[in-house]
């Protein structure tokens, strides 16, 4: 067998020769009878065992029907044998060297089992015979990795060998990685797949090559941002960058233009990001794609920024810019000038469409919460052009001034100046435009706008149930000052926005209970109902205010809490109110109310970094006041939030010197806002902090690593909150590590519940608090069936604080999710009654059930939890807010910060004049699937009336006689028209229906009604009215209708969407006046217009409404 195979190889390299030096004449020469004669002596030489393979080898059978052989069209020669799987074995006779071979001979494959003569070849001394081994192993390593391991000592020192030809070397370098390869070294493999030069092909679809090019760009990714990274000089392998590139190119020749992104993205090759996006068929909506991937998977921060200016610049070379998306990229990059710059372009624009343009792009800004970067551009915004105008009616003033002394007493105290001395400025005609465009824009960019258009949506809109509040208000003992606060935490979370207080003035016998800082909760509670009502707010919180200085004569607390409900009406718009606050600070040294200022002005100052307002603050929290100062630390924190600064080393110095835990836990967490979405540059502080020995210090650390990281999905981040949560020595550590994965993960809510299922699952309860939490902030609003899952056993906990973070964060993910869409939301909102109605609930279980109702009906039912804007940008303010609701733990005023992350769900159209004008647009799904909870109705004496009905002998007489009399009515009426006999059929019916009324009572009209009800099927679409409610699971069902008036400038489901009109002629018709405008009727009128929605909306199908005095006492 041995001779056999040898003989076999031997007769392949003479194919080689002969098919090198056979040309087209000699193989004329040579007819079919050689070849066939040829093939008939070797099967002869085949072992006779095996001859039965080669059967249909005979003289009867034309040779090019003869099993393996392939023959040529035009001579009819064999051109090729293919013996493969027939296991031949025998001794080959060199005639067979006759036959001409030129396209493919797998007859040695067919009847190898083994390579050892080929690698006996590598040891013979000719270099046409190491060629021919190494070529033909090549093609066998597959199946003969094994045998061939054995020899690769001899093939490397062949591709060592310099006196050994180029391609031979790197068939030798190809041949040695295929073998490491099958070995699993993957290092060593690539490291010859280097050496094989081109024969290494990246076009082959094997897994081989597959494997070593995922390890080519891996190896070269790393290296590259370790060469960026590092200040340390790192050597590539060129031939390693060209495999790279060489997969490069070949993904943007196929067409493959996202592989093409997805590998420079990761290799930090910006120049080949760029040819692909400018090489693909679609360039705008590559240019998408890529924005989204470098906000996913681009880990750091400063190459972010990278890729999004080269962005920007791609974007600004099209012919015609998305300047939504570019505005978008700027603000990334924290470049307002490059913002203000564009709109002023599409302001000055004469087309009214770049308008409508610009005044979108402002709205999508505003969306993303960042107020310092929003007043930079207003600010940049250049005024319109003005020109000097010579007034003429100062003249004619002193004229008419002079004739009539008697006259008024300004115009006669005008001094008569000639027309040359009067000078005023108007704007220039040219610019008359732009004036009024600029004015709008810079309403749009200071918040005001979309904070007026928010707040009469939520007040038009409002759905809230006050038969809720009623029945937790009711259940609640008086002596249970906790679940008495928690109520009117609800009741403001529920109407956070509204403007409707209908529930605080129906009850204040019941609020004056509260004292201290229960009185401070609810007077900040007004702050949440009133959120937004920018010009109205400070009037309305008079009654409150602190007057005449430190210590009007009213209770601190209330004052304090009044100047905190100021924050929290001008939450990151306080422009107008900042002073106020300052002054109101300086002005008092009770701790109370510096309590209240500190938090209004970290509200209202958000972000701004203001250093007047950061000395006022700080000069609090040097008095080393236990209450103020916790304040004053978390007010830092909200000043600076996102700077990274310096003053984060201070608040940490000053947090090492002071006693008191609350300053302490104030400042830890003011440090860990300073480094919000700093990501890697926030690295040495956490480092600092987490390593400290104080746990309050590594309990703020847990929070800094959360947000610096916020929504970026890091494994780094989450590795080290992972390893914290399971290792350190304190709870509350633990616990606040669980909880920051939630905002690590906020932008990739599926991940959570997942990572966090373990830990839910831990025998320490506050780790347990803590993944509740987690899954509530990541998973906000967004009602996912496994975040949902994961929270349902931790509901029914052992343990009561457990319960209490569960409630809650099943509350924040079920929230504007309705029951036909999820049947658990129903099951949740009965177990939330049950626990608030149960008397012998713990505190603890039953506060969070109580705030769960709040959160789950926020807003009026039309507002939910969002952390991502649509442009995939943090929500800074949503984010904050939600990192300071979560110390409720420590402190409960601090829940109302939960209203800041509340977004409305709303669709709302403007036009050029920023009005809301109404049109029709469709949500095609059902209706039921996204419509308001049902509303809450009183279990009246009625209901509980209802027993079984006596019947006796006589009724059941009665009422047959009464039918049977019918009936002979019916029949004498036959005779009659057909219009009387129509009308007495009907009158025949009303009778028999109020006979069995008499018998049946309600049952009958019930059953009735169902089966009424069942016969109607649903409609499968609903047509909606701008401005309409439309919850995050409806936007994907929004559709506008055909031949619409109106066609928005960006196709946009939800939020401010701008409309262009088609039809400019016709006269429009207005949505949204029915606005609160005043200070405290519009309270009131606001509190009335509750009380109507609310009583029609439980109104039982067309039952009188109960008497307004009528209360019922359990």
């Amino acid at each position: 067998m041995k001779l056999f195979l040898l003989l076999a190889f031997n007769i392949l390299i003479l194919f080689r020769i002969l098919d090198a030096r056979f040309s087209h004449h000699e193989a004329s020469k040579v007819d079919g009878n050689a070849d066939r004669k040829a093939l008939l002596v070797f099967k002869s030489q085949v072992s006779a065992n095996n001859r039965l393979a080669l059967v249909s080898w005979n003289d009867s059978t034309p040779l090019c029907q003869w099993k393996g052989v392939t023959c040529g069209r035009k001579h009819k020669r064999v051109t090729g044998l293919d013996l493969g799987g027939l296991q031949l074995g025998g001794i080959i006779s060199p005639a067979i060297v006759s036959i001409s071979v030129r396209s493919s001979t797998s007859m040695a494959a067919a009847m190898v089992s083994s390579a050892g003569g080929l690698l006996a070849m590598l040891n013979e001394p000719q270099p046409t015979l190491k060629h021919h081994a190494l070529s033909h192993l090549n093609n066998l390593v597959d199946r003969f990795w094994p045998e061939i391991s054995t020899s690769v000592p001899i093939i490397e020192s062949l591709y060592e060998d310099e006196e050994f030809d180029l391609h031979q070397r790197q068939l030798a370098a190809l041949l040695v990685s295929k073998v490491f390869y099958y070995l699993g070294e993957l290092n060593d493999s690539l490291s010859y797949a280097l050496g094989a030069g081109a024969l290494f092909d990246v076009s082959e679809d094997t897994d081989y090559v597959h494997t070593l090019l995922a390890k080519a760009i891996d190896e070269y990714a790393i290296l590259r941002s370790k060469a960026v990274e590092s200040s340390e000089m790192v050597d590539i392998d060129p031939r390693l960058e060209a495999i790279v590139e060489r997969m490069l190119g070949k993904c943007i020749t196929d067409g493959k233009y996202q592989q093409a992104m997805g590998i420079a993205l990761e290799c930090r090759r910006l120049d080949k990001l760029e040819e692909a996006i400018t090489k693909s068929d679609n360039v705008e909506g590559t240019l998408t794609y890529c924005i989204n991937v470098s906000h996913s998977f681009v880990n750091r921060r400063e190459y972010r920024h990278e890729v999004l200016s080269l962005l920007v610049e791609v974007y600004q070379k099209l012919p015609s810019p998305d300047y939504l998306s570019i505005c978008q990229c700027l603000m990334f990059l924290d470049e307002p000038q490059g913002v203000a710059t564009i709109l002023e372009k599409l302001l000055r624009s004469d087309s009214k469409d770049d308008a409508l343009l610009a005044l979108q792009i402002a709205f999508d800004l505003v969306e993303n919460e960042h107020q310092a970067f929003l007043l930079s551009v207003r600010d940049r915004l250049p005024a319109p052009k003005t020109r000097p105008v010579e007034a003429a009616q100062p003249v004619e003033t002193t004229a008419t001034t002079n004739e009539n002394p008697s006259g008024d007493v300004q115009m006669a105290d005008v001094t008569p100046v000639t027309p040359a001395q009067t000078i005023v400025h108007e704007t220039d005609p040219v610019d008359a435009t732009y004036a009024e465009r600029l004015t709008k824009i810079k309403g749009i960019l200071s918040g005001e706008t979309s904070i007026q258009l928010t707040l009469q949506f939520l007040y038009s809109h409002n759905k809230s149930d006050l038969l809720i509040l009623k029945t937790i208000k009711q259940s609640v003992e008086m002596r249970n000052s906790v679940c008495h606060s928690a109520t009117i935490y609800a009741n403001a979370i529920m109407h956070a926005g509204t403007t409707v207080d209908t529930f605080l003035r129906e009850n204040l016998d019941w609020l004056s209970r509260a004292t201290n800082w229960a009185k401070f909760s609810a007077t900040a509670g007004l702050g949440v109902i009133h959120r937004g009502h920018l010009q109205q707010g400070r009037s309305l919180m008079a009654p409150y205010l602190p007057q005449g200085g430190a210590g009007g004569g009213g209770s601190p607390y209330s004052e304090g809490g009044a100047l905190y409900a100021l924050g929290l009406i001008h939450a990151n718009h306080g422009e107008g109110i900042k002073q106020f606050l300052r002054d109101s600070l300086r002005s008092t040294n009770v701790e109370v109310i510096q309590h209240g200022a500190c938090l209004g002005l970290g509200l209202s100052a958000l972000g701004t970094a203001d250093e007047e307002i950061y000395d006022d603050v700080k000069s609090v929290l040097y008095t080393d006041s236990a209450v103020a100062g916790e304040a004053a630390g978390i007010s830092m924190g909200l000043l600076l939030v996102g700077t990274a600064t310096e003053k984060a080393s201070e608040m940490l110095a000053y947090a090492h010197e002071t006693q008191h835990e609350k300053i302490i836990r104030g400042l830890a967490l003011g440090i860990a806002l300073t480094v919000y979405g700093r990501e890697e540059g926030a690295d040495t502080l956490i480092e600092q902090m987490t390593r400290d020995q104080d746990p309050i210090i590594r309990y703020g650390g847990m929070y800094a690593l959360g947000l610096a990281y916020c929504g970026t999905a890091n494994n780094k981040a989450i590795r080290q909150l992972l390893h914290f949560a399971v290792s350190d020595v304190s709870d509350d550590v633990r616990r606040t590590a669980v909880l920051a994965l939630g905002f690590v993960l906020y932008s990739d809510p599926e991940q959570t519940p997942r990572i966090v299922s373990l830990l839910s699952e831990s025998y320490n309860p506050h780790v347990r608090y803590g993944a509740a939490l987690a899954v509530g902030i990541s998973c906000a609003g967004a009602g996912l069936s496994e975040a949902i899952s994961l929270l349902e056993p931790l509901t029914s906990d052992v343990v009561d604080f457990v319960r209490q973070g569960a409630l809650i964060a099943m509350a924040m993910v079920m929230v504007q999710v309705s029951e036909a869409s999820d049947s658990r939301v129903g099951a949740f909102r009965r177990q939330l009654e049950k626990i608030i109605l149960d008397k012998h609930e713990d505190t603890m279980s039953k506060m969070g059930a109580i705030l769960a109702s709040g959160i789950l009906d926020a807003g009026g039912r039309n507002v939910t939890i969002r952390l991502l804007s649509k442009t995939k940008h943090d929500k800074v303010t949503a984010v904050i807010g939600l990192a300071v609701f979560s110390q409720f733990w420590y402190w409960y005023p601090l829940i109302y910060f939960i209203s800041l992350a509340f977004s409305p769900t709303a669709f709302i159209g403007l036009n050029y004049d920023l009005k809301v004008p109404k049109f029709e647009f469709m949500s095609h799904a059902k209706p039921s699937l996204f419509e308001y909870p049902k509303p809450t109705t009183v279990a009246t004496s009625n209901t509980a009336a209802k027993l079984p009905t006596a019947v006796l002998s006589t009724s059941v007489k009665a009422k047959a006689r009464a039918k049977k009399e019918a009936e002979q009515k019916a029949n004498a009426e036959k005779a009659a028209s057909g219009a009387e006999k129509s009308v007495g059929e009907s009158g025949s019916g009303k009778e028999r229906e109020s006979a069995d009324m008499e018998g049946d009572s309600m049952q009958v009209d019930s059953t009735a009604t169902v089966e009424k009800k069942a016969v109607e099927p649903e409609a499968a679409f609903e047509i909606l009215v701008n401005p309409a409610r439309v919850v995050p699971a409806q936007e994907k069902y929004i559709k506008l209708l055909e031949d619409s008036r109106y066609v928005p400038v960006k196709l946009a489901p939800s939020g401010f969407v701008l409309l262009k009109d088609l039809r400019e002629h016709e006269p429009e018709v207005l949505s949204l006046t029915d606005a609160p405008t005043s200070t405290a009727s519009p309270a009131t009128g606001a509190a009335a217009a509750t009380q109507g929605t609310t009583a029609s909306a439980m109104a039982v199908d067309d039952e009188p409404q109960p008497p307004q005095a009528f209360e019922y006492a359990s």
